[in-house]
């Protein structure tokens, strides 16, 4: 069974079982670029058939819809909304037409189902159709980024969950770690001693830095331009329409949406994805400096730092026997650069756009959604199969700081630089170690006041000794 529908452009055939309509198979058609679908994303198609419910409600409620048309298009949309229709998105994320298609195809989909709740077959355009009733006081250049946003938000909050997780699970190494001493390093020397416990709090507050900047692009994505349809003088919406159709999309939403003060400015302004995109790549880079952090601490075992120890997920060797590779940090860090890849992307496109809209805004929502999801997986992945496991090499790690000449600095204000610095090249050169030749050789120091000076306490939160 099949079905005749008839645009601009001509007729198309389509499945009678296809909720979509001629527009959509169009831009099937036309846009096979990425293989993923709009339907990869739920959150988009819930996003749109919000969007579409709003503006229903709002000619209904300004007396542009009749009632009836406008119930059974806010019906549909519930359903739309419940993911009952997912599988009826099916237009590439990256096509030409500035989103046209995406908005068409939620415009037929919404329609179609109207059409069989009043009673209709699909395709009877005259009773409910795609473009006078479903997109009514709308065009795609306030629905689609409005909807696009939405999206976003509603991945950001599953994603800011992720990072949460991730930040409470360097925070409990941070406490189980408390009492473990280590070296700190700079410029991959030794530098002075502190506990393990304070290197992974460090990794937890890191990553809480960034859930904030996640909140703040969040609140950047709540400034809409519904109600500016083609450039944002509202052509062809009724008075009143934007604002209400905002109040009307924040109730439905729980979200707290503002109309933007300047439409014709929004509709072609792209900054808050800028915004965003940079702080996934921010979260990337550092993701990526922690990733290689643990890395080199878990380096060896024999021949390394071996001052951790990660979990021991697969085989690392197809020829080494028993050797076993830090893959989820390594992938993190993969994950990282294809985020900042995407950044670089949706800066191009941002800058790409011409006079009262940008074009470009499908290629920014794929890199967008890409990046999001990247980053939900790595970051759920770093947390659950690698730093929930970790384990400190407590007594490797101790050993480490005895072992070192840089401990000499604890004792600089006592021996003064110029006498430390000569200590400590003369341990380089014999191989000796600091207290050997502080204590023992030259009894510079009692041992009991290198017993104070060298307790667990003073180097994890070192005092100022005197003489």
């Amino acid at each position: 069974m099949s079905r005749i529908e008839t645009d601009s452009l001509g007729s198309k055939e389509l499945p009678d079982e296809a909720y979509y309509g001629v527009q959509t198979l169009r831009g099937k058609e036309n846009f096979s670029i990425t293989g993923l679908r709009v339907s990869r994303e739920p959150a988009m198609v819930k996003a749109l058939g919000y969007v579409k419910k709003a503006a229903a409600m709002t000619n209904r409620d300004l007396g542009v819809l009749e009632a009836r048309i406008a119930d059974a298009v806010c019906t549909a949309c519930d359903r739309v909304i419940a993911g009952e229709f997912d599988d009826q998105f099916i237009t590439d994320f990256i096509q030409g037409g500035a989103g046209t298609s995406v908005n068409m195809n939620a415009n037929e989909v919404i329609a179609n189902i109207a059409l069989e709740i009043l009673g209709r077959p699909k395709g009877d355009y005259d009773t409910v159709n795609p473009n006078d009733h479903v997109n009514c006081s709308q065009s795609t250049n306030d629905a689609y980024p409005t909807a696009l946003r939405l999206a976003l938000i509603l991945r950001l909050e599953e994603y800011s969950r992720s990072l949460a997780k991730l930040e409470d699970a360097f925070a409990q190494k941070g406490v189980e770690f408390a009492k473990v001493l280590k070296m700190g390093r700079t410029h991959l020397q030794d530098a002075v001693p502190m506990s393990m416990g304070a290197e992974f709090h460090g990794f937890a507050t890191t990553i809480g830095e960034e859930s904030q900047r996640v909140k703040e692009s969040m609140n950047l994505l709540r400034e809409i331009n519904l109600g500016a349809t083609a450039i944002g003088t509202s052509v062809n919406a009724p008075k009143g329409y934007p604002e209400l159709a905002v109040r009307h999309l924040s109730a439905l939403t729980g979200e707290n949406f503002i109309l933007s003060p300047d439409l014709v400015e929004a509709t072609s302004d792209t900054g808050a994805y800028v915004q965003l995109s940079g702080v996934l790549k921010r979260t990337s880079v550092k993701l990526t400096k922690i990733c290689n952090d643990l890395r080199l601490l878990a380096s060896g075992p024999r021949c390394g730092f071996n001052e951790i120890l990660l979990p021991q997920l697969q085989p690392g060797s197809s020829i080494m026997p028993g050797k076993v590779n830090p893959v989820i940090p390594e992938v993190v860090n993969q994950a990282g650069f294809f985020v900042i890849g995407m950044d670089l992307t949706v800066t191009l496109a941002a800058s790409a756009g011409q006079l009262q809209l940008n074009v470009m805004e499908p290629v920014i929502a794929f890199a967008l959604f890409n990046s999001i999801r990247t980053m939900q997986n790595a970051v759920t992945s770093l947390s659950e199969n690698c730093v929930l496991h970790i384990r400190a090499n407590a007594d490797r790690a101790r050993d480490m700081v005895m072992d070192s000449l840089s401990i000499i600095t604890l004792i600089s204000p006592i021996l003064g630089y110029k006498k430390c610095s000569q200590i400590a090249r003369k341990g380089y050169e014999q191989n000796k170690s600091i207290h050997d030749l502080v204590v023992l050789e030259e009894k510079l120091l009692s041992q009991e006041k290198w017993d104070e000076i060298f307790s667990f306490e003073n180097l994890i939160q070192p005092g100022y000794i005197r003489k």
